[in-house]
């Protein structure tokens, strides 16, 4: 493992971090009275889109699973749109995952799709950037020592992470505490959001400090 290849992952999560400030400032002069809570929607698709640019480019540039192979513009076009039809399949499944949770089944549907579209960006984008539309991959980077490399590492601690902050952004929803960002989904969205941020800032430290002890079955 090099320290150059660390200091490429630190400044590619340092862009996705970067791309969420962005959505959070740069909309409100574009925009007026935008603001996270008073148009949580707007922000939401923003949001997703800023972060789902920064990847896709992140990783072209970045190339961590390069191929020596070449591939033909019609494997290139079939797995675009492989991937276009992951992520739909991913915003569904957690938009029913949500209503089976306890969401509203037909009030809100808006709000808690647009809520499954943020979660799928913070997690299954990176997985079909990283790992392309191969179930297969995807298994094996989520299951017990079956990463190859520092960016699955990565993309463990920082999915898990997005789910651990939704899980707790749900906690403050049915308190009688009456503020503007209890209304569903407002804290599970801000909960994964802080969630995906940490995953981001703390996987690289946490693999450059572990660096001697990582090992890949590929190395």
């Amino acid at each position: 493992m090099k320290n150059t290849d660390i200091k490429r992952l630190l400044y590619t999560h340092l862009l996705c971090i970067f791309s969420i400030i962005l959505s959070i400032f740069i909309p409100s002069f574009f925009l007026e009275n935008f603001s996270i809570l008073e148009t949580h929607l707007t922000w939401l698709c923003i949001c997703s889109v800023l972060v789902t640019a920064v990847n896709l480019v992140s990783y072209l540039v970045v190339k961590p699973n390069a191929s020596t192979k070449r591939s033909s513009l019609s494997y290139k076009v079939t797995r675009f749109l492989k991937c276009c039809i992951y992520f739909l399949m991913s915003c569904f499944v957690f938009h029913v995952i949500f209503v089976l949770y306890g969401a509203p089944l037909i009030e809100l549907v808006l709000e808690t799709f647009l809520f499954a579209v943020i979660l799928s960006t913070f997690t299954t984008i990176p997985c079909l950037c990283l790992l392309g539309p191969n179930i297969k991959a995807w298994l094996r980077v989520f299951s017990r020592n079956g990463v190859t490399s520092i960016w699955e590492n990565s993309l463990q601690i920082t999915t898990i992470s997005s789910f651990v902050g939704t899980w707790f952004g749900a906690f403050p929803i049915p308190l009688d505490w009456e503020r503007p960002w209890q209304v569903w989904p407002i804290s599970c969205t801000l909960g994964a959001t802080c969630g995906y941020v940490a995953g981001l800032a703390i996987s690289p430290l946490w693999i450059y400090w572990n660096r001697k002890q990582l090992t890949y079955k590929n190395n």
